[in-house]
């Protein structure tokens, strides 16, 4: 596990502990009426759909650029917000390691013919 996957993992882990003690608390209807409560959280609530569709766009080109899913990472941004990018994110930066490390052999034993 590279250093940008166990930041990423550590955030995820953050962020799941926060939505578990929120629904904890107010439970998941509650949550959502919390939500809509009043003009600001509205306009709160809104920019995050904004920004998440804009992920989740994201999200699917890239993924399927690498001959990935994205549906459960679609299906967990829509169910928990962040958690499915971050995932998405994680399972990118292990997919990443690998493909630089060929490409840097291949670059290298091209120079040696």
């Amino acid at each position: 596990m590279n250093a940008k996957q166990i930041g990423l993992s550590v955030l995820l882990v953050d962020f799941l502990g926060l939505t578990a003690y929120a629904v904890y608390q107010y439970g998941y209807v509650g949550f959502f009426e919390l939500v809509v409560a009043n003009a600001a959280t509205m306009v709160a609530f809104v920019d995050l759909v904004i920004a998440l569709s804009l992920i989740i766009a994201w999200m699917v080109r890239d993924a399927r650029e690498r001959g990935v899913s994205a549906v459960p990472y679609v299906v967990l941004t829509l169910a928990l917000g962040s958690v499915g990018p971050l995932a998405y994110l994680i399972r990118r930066a292990a997919d990443e390691r690998p493909a630089v490390a060929s490409a840097s052999l291949a670059t290298a034993g091209g120079r040696h013919a």
